[in-house]
């Protein structure tokens, strides 16, 4: 195993802790306060606009789904929206930021195996760098990893800069994350290898296609993760 990959990738969240769960909970909160004015329905489909084309300006994160709810909220309300149902959304953005951080089964017990290796282990996830630098102490798992790459995207591109500074050859690199958008395609552009670890929620901005490639595949279970290595490596 250790012939093949000279450092394996790990996407935060939804790979290493819960996190998309929190975000349609906030999004059916928003869609209640906005009961009065429009369906769930259309609320789900004005605040998913909303934000997708807000990303270029906000990035990806809690602050920027927060001001996100609050555009859609004007729009759907044809502004006529409260100054008490703004302040409710804007608790919303901050109960969001603060949920309890919860890793997902399986993680730190391959984190731990993986770490007797000779191999680097790092983190790559995008969003907002506080927020991210805060999800990473609360979970403590620093100590697996040695280095820490927090995107503002993650396209090929980004990729390309990260293994660049790290004196790392895509076909040495392995990404390992829960959407085939960001975590995948990307890396298997490059020449990489990706591992797929689908997560039973994914925000549909994130979803792809179908994806046949001998540098990728798609494990059930972060615990599996070993043996898929295992093959790769002989």
């Amino acid at each position: 195993m250790t012939e093949k990959f000279k450092m394996i990738g790990f996407d935060a969240d939804d790979t290493l802790w819960m996190n998309e769960n929190y975000y349609r909970e906030a999004e059916a909160e928003f869609c209640t306060l906005m009961s009065d004015y429009c369906s769930k329905e259309t609320a789900e489909d004005i605040i998913f606009k909303t934000e997708v084309r807000n990303l270029d300006l906000y990035g990806y994160g809690a602050k920027g789904f927060t001001l996100s709810m609050i555009e859609a909220a004007r729009l759907i309300s044809d502004e006529k929206v409260t100054q008490e149902t703004i302040g409710k959304i804007l608790q919303l953005g901050k109960d969001l930021i603060n949920k309890p951080l919860i890793l997902l089964d399986g993680v730190e017990e391959t984190l731990k195996a993986l770490s007797s290796e000779n191999i680097k282990l790092i983190v790559v996830t995008k969003g907002d760098l506080l927020d991210q630098e805060r999800k990473l102490a609360n979970s403590h798992l620093e100590d697996y990893f040695q280095h820490i790459e927090i995107m503002s995207d993650k396209k090929s591109l980004n990729y390309q800069k990260m293994l660049s500074f790290l004196n790392i050859s895509p076909e040495k690199f392995l990404m390992i994350g829960n959407s085939l958008k960001s975590d995948v395609i990307p890396v298997l552009e490059l020449g990489g290898y990706a591992i797929h670890v689908p997560y039973h929620t994914t925000w549909q901005h994130e979803e792809a296609g179908k994806i046949i490639n001998e540098r990728f595949k798609e494990i059930e279970h972060i615990s599996q993760l070993k043996g898929v290595l295992n093959q790769w490596g002989k």
